[in-house]
């Protein structure tokens, strides 16, 4: 266990998910969101081959003992990719940053039905908290004018906001179906045949409509490739390094990057509303992991 490098390789994790967002943000604005889905994956399997052939593990991440499980978390994971993408085209950075963070509580109801695992109450009372910060979060995005039914908007901003939710649901069921696949399959194996099918599948949009990147999009479009690829790896490195309960906390300084990425580059200011949502979505995230932390814990002997 290296705890301080452990949080060093999650923070970098952070900032490059970060500026892979900021990337897509600007790259989907005038290409095909299939075409940049076929790019992160693409050029994600650069890294991780180089990384696994000097680490001798190269061999390990192609060796796959469930290959209809790897086939159908690439189109899950492609899928979530696609809405991911979709949100970051149509809110600010910050915005859909923030949406994301609803992952983690989404995970815990289909944790329940899925994989019939008990959830204590703590939770329930955390998932309940977390969805009103969801609420606070998509109000601007809902509603123009006021906060009544006859004004929800279902363009621009609520198609982005609701295409944040469908990905927020596809990472928490990728998550899960992670969780079943770490019985058998390797690391390095999860991560590469996620790369290769997010491509795979990301090509196959092709006959919707590609364009020809122009020389101001090609540096955007392999750079979130290689950054996606880099967070991953470095990501998975870190919790070898150290356990969930301390590393999952700095998710969410990926906000703080989001916020000066979307200020620098697009000059977005993230509302009130946002801020705050995110901040009580944050919050019941916090708490639960305190709270499995302080479970976890070793108690001490009486008289101790």
């Amino acid at each position: 266990m290296n705890v301080v490098r452990a949080v060093v390789l999650k923070l970098l994790s952070t900032v490059a998910f970060a500026l892979m967002g900021a990337c897509i943000r600007f790259a989907t604005q005038t290409v095909p969101i299939g075409e940049v889905v076929f790019f992160r994956g693409a050029f994600a399997i650069v890294p991780v081959v180089v990384v696994y052939a000097f680490r001798g593990e190269l061999r390990s991440a192609v060796r796959m003992a469930r290959p209809r499980e790897h086939v159908g978390r690439g189109l899950l994971s492609a899928f979530a990719m696609y809405l991911n993408f979709t949100s970051l085209a149509l809110l600010p950075l910050a915005d859909a940053t923030a949406i994301s963070f609803t992952s983690p509580l989404i995970t815990v109801v289909l944790a329940v039905v899925l994989l019939k695992e008990k959830v204590m109450v703590y939770r329930w009372v955390a998932m309940a908290v977390g969805f009103s910060g969801v609420l606070i979060m998509l109000a601007p995005h809902l509603f123009h004018g006021g906060f009544t039914a006859s004004q929800i908007a279902w363009a621009g901003g609520g198609m982005g906001a609701a295409a944040g939710l469908g990905a927020a649901l596809g990472n928490a069921a990728t998550t899960i179906q992670t969780r079943r696949m770490t019985q058998t399959e390797t690391t390095s194996a999860i991560v590469f045949y996620f790369s290769l099918f997010c491509a795979i599948w990301g090509l196959a949009t092709l006959p919707f409509g590609w364009k020809v990147p122009t020389l101001s999009e090609w540096p955007a479009l392999v750079a979130l490739g290689v950054l996606g690829g880099l967070g991953h790896i470095v990501l998975t490195e870190s919790y070898r390094l150290a356990p969930a309960s301390v590393i999952a906390p700095f998710d969410y300084v990926a906000m703080i990057w989001a916020v000066i990425l979307g200020y620098l580059a697009f000059s977005e200011v993230p509302g009130v509303l946002v801020l705050a949502g995110a901040a009580v979505v944050v919050g019941a995230n916090l708490y639960v992991i305190w709270r499995e932390r302080k479970a976890a814990a070793p108690r001490r002997p009486a008289g101790r």
